[in-house]
């Protein structure tokens, strides 16, 4: 089903994987190998890596997500990057011709506010989690920014803390961690106007396998249109998960 296609973004430079460039990019390589259909196969690499990325004697990826970590953006012509997030409090970082024809723009807000006046053609980004409790936004504000994008046709890619496909939680942080199923699965709530917030609260394993399984083919389709992605510091746990629950082939 169209509903996990190109779902997962590489993420391994970020925590808490935190690889070294040359070994985050020899995983990369053997996802690229593996050719799974779930992996977008783009590589998120901080602005201020940038140069690390360069000295590898591996090929660069096909792919590149450029993180804005920097306080400027740094030339990046030489590279395979096709999009750039950056929070909106950074916005004012652009170039003044915007940027190169091709390259997405996604901007970070906070789940509980959202940005207007983002430029036009970009689309937004959310903080599902982090290091500390304070960084997972609550239920009803990440369904209010769900509800928000499906609304306003507004296309948002998703990052951190989404380590596992069903909601649980976390007793090293105190905290419930969401679920990337969960995210998919309110996405497809909020597609069809119902409310995301009870199937992302849900810890129910079976209710959310029934809901996915029920899914058609045609929400699935409006529902990634919106949900383009998420990034993992894990590129294998997102497809031992699916495989576990019996939502995707074992060579996906």
């Amino acid at each position: 089903m169209n509903l996990y296609l190109a779902l997962v973004d590489d993420a391994g430079l970020f925590p808490p994987t935190s690889l070294h460039m040359s070994e985050a990019l020899a995983r990369h390589q053997r996802d690229l190998e593996r050719a799974s259909q779930v992996l977008t196969h783009r590589f998120l690499c901080p602005a201020s890596r940038l140069d690390g990325l360069r000295r590898e004697e591996e090929a660069p990826p096909r792919r590149i997500g450029l993180i804005v970590d920097t306080p400027d953006i740094p030339p990046f012509d030489d590279l395979p990057v096709d999009s750039v997030e950056l929070r909106a409090d950074a916005l004012d970082q652009l170039p003044g011709g915007g940027l190169p024809a091709g390259v997405r723009l996604f901007v970070e807000v906070p789940a509980g506010k959202y940005v207007a006046d983002v430029p036009e053609g970009a689309a937004l980004k959310v903080r599902c989690g982090g290091l500390t409790a304070d960084a997972f936004p609550s239920v009803e504000h990440l369904a209010a920014f769900i509800r928000f994008c499906a609304e306003h046709d507004l296309q948002f890619k998703a990052t951190a803390g989404l380590h596992h496909a069903v909601r649980h939680f976390d007793p090293t942080l105190g905290v419930d961690r969401h679920g990337f199923l969960n995210l998919l699965l309110a996405v497809c709530e909020a597609v069809d106007q119902r409310d995301p917030a009870p199937v992302l609260r849900t810890t129910d394993v079976g209710h959310l396998v029934r809901l996915a399984r029920a899914v058609s083919e045609e929400t699935a389709k409006r529902a990634r249109a919106l949900l383009v992605s998420y990034g993992s510091c894990s590129t294998g746990a997102p497809l031992d998960d699916l495989r576990a629950l019996g939502l995707i082939e074992e060579n996906a």
